[in-house]
């Protein structure tokens, strides 16, 4: 098994999020769809074939073929309810931190967030729900189910993959503070959404945590597909 060392980490990490934060960035400034529909395809073209594409070459390398088994170095198999208990039990308690934690952030950084939007078309700041609803019906019914697979499957199992799985496996230095070193990288690998960071590490981590000592990356699969799910249904009821 080929050993990351920390740079290696931070490129393959920030690297693929870099190109999509561009090209969403410059994109957006001629958009005519919503921004939110406009990140999520880019997300699928640039993000998901990159990190997945680094995972493929790395099995290439490791097993002499390509496939996701670098994502899946040192997994044990766990019972169906072993994964899905801790799945609901931390999907509640970010639940709670939406609650709680959440706003209190959004209330320290919120100068600093209408500063930046206030340089921006209206379009980026997708909590503008008013904005929004100008589009047709059909281009807010394609934006919601599209968001909904994207950001409720295809990008947190890939994420998944990516770091628990793989970058976690992989990387030189094994240990208790891994997981919560990834969560924190993982937080701040979202360019797009900066002001967010301690809600998603306090609720990330737990998590990620829990998947290392149990070997079983299935449980943050879960937890991050049921996060996103709610967030999507949320999205959608707010805007239709």
């Amino acid at each position: 098994m080929e050993k990351i060392d920390f740079k290696g980490l931070l490129i393959r990490i920030f690297a693929p999020t870099l190109v999509l934060s561009l090209s969403y960035l410059l994109l957006g400034y001629f958009c005519s769809l919503p921004h939110i529909l406009l990140f999520c395809i880019l997300g699928t073209v640039i993000l998901v074939p990159m990190e997945l594409g680094i995972i493929l070459c790395a099995s290439k390398r490791e097993n002499g073929v390509y496939s996701l088994k670098s994502a899946f170095a040192g997994q044990e198999k766990l019972p169906l309810w072993k994964i899905l208990l801790p799945a609901f039990v931390f999907f509640g308690m970010a639940g709670l931190l939406s609650a709680f934690a959440a706003p209190l952030e959004n209330q320290i950084f919120a100068q600093m967030r209408a500063a930046l939007l206030n340089r921006l078309p209206m379009g980026f700041d997708w909590t503008n729900f008013e904005y929004m609803r100008s589009f047709s019906r059909p281009i807010l019914i394609l934006t919601c189910v599209y968001y909904s697979i994207f950001n409720g499957l295809i990008a947190p199992i890939t994420e998944e993959l990516f770091f628990r799985g793989y970058l976690t496996s992989h990387y030189q230095k094994q240990g208790s503070f891994l997981p919560i070193l990834m969560a924190v990288l993982f937080s701040l690998y979202h360019f797009w959404l900066p002001f967010n960071n301690l809600f998603r590490i306090l609720a990330f981590a737990p998590a990620a945590y829990v998947a290392y000592k149990k070997k079983n990356l299935y449980i943050s699969i879960y937890f991050h597909c049921l996060c996103n799910l709610f967030s999507a249904i949320g999205f959608a009821a707010a805007i239709l």
